[in-house]
């Protein structure tokens, strides 16, 4: 990734990537509990790593730093969880890409925490509004995982397996979503999994979540390679 982060970079030579027609894709996670077994900057890991990737897959993608707090409100109540809550995440997005087109004509965000998802989706709709070329990417996977189960832990296992602590892992509240959907409303989190799980990370894999990280990157090269060709456009 050597010259593809924005941070490692002068004004000069972004100005010459700029030129070159570069876009900036913009990671976006959380700093929350996941789980006695996974850091706290799990989301944040996913998004970066998702960036990075079409960064090598692309040569007009700069990287830029990860935005690592977002709405989080329903970890309250688990030490370490930092929440800027929605109306805050909302216009951090805003300001932030009304800024960075200054620059880059296209903006993409890479949101890679579930509760980011409707202020993430306003902050997009009022840039568009504003004639700004912003997209979102939002990945999703199948399956009842919801939160620090076999899937997250797969994905940081191929990521970076000396952060977990494996030892730890301990299945956490494994009824379906769908079920758990009022207690969460009315509780958080905390009022369904006493340690922060909804899931189960037995089975978890490096090798599961190097596939996941692949199918994931595949879909969101098709979905930038869409919106820069001017073929689709992709709601928030």
């Amino acid at each position: 990734m050597s010259g593809r982060q924005l941070s490692d970079l002068t004004w000069p030579e972004v100005r010459r990537h700029v030129d070159e027609g570069a876009l900036l894709a913009v990671p976006v996670g959380s700093t929350e509990q996941h789980g006695p077994h996974l850091p706290l900057s799990t989301d944040a890991d996913i998004a970066l790593a998702l960036c990075e990737r079409l960064a090598r897959t692309r040569a007009d993608v700069l990287v830029a730093p990860c935005v690592a707090y977002g709405s989080s409100g329903e970890h309250a109540g688990f030490p370490g969880t930092l929440s800027i809550g929605q109306e805050a995440l909302e216009l951090l997005l805003v300001e932030l890409v009304r800024s960075a087109t200054d620059t880059f004509e296209h903006v993409l965000l890479v949101s890679a925490h579930g509760g980011n998802a409707e202020p993430v989706g306003r902050a997009v709709a009022r840039l568009r509004a504003e004639s700004r070329d912003v997209t979102v990417f939002l990945p999703s996977w199948r399956g009842g995982d919801a939160h620090a189960g076999r899937t997250e832990t797969s994905l940081q296992l191929a990521l970076h397996p000396g952060r977990l602590r494996m030892r730890e892992a301990a299945a956490g509240n494994t009824r379906p979503l769908a079920e758990l959907m009022p207690t969460l409303w009315a509780g958080g989190i905390r009022a369904a999994s006493e340690n922060g799980v909804l899931g189960d990370p037995a089975g978890a894999s490096a090798a599961e979540g190097t596939a996941l990280l692949r199918e994931l990157t595949d879909e969101l090269v098709a979905q930038v390679s869409r919106w820069r060709a001017g073929r689709q456009a992709v709601a928030p």
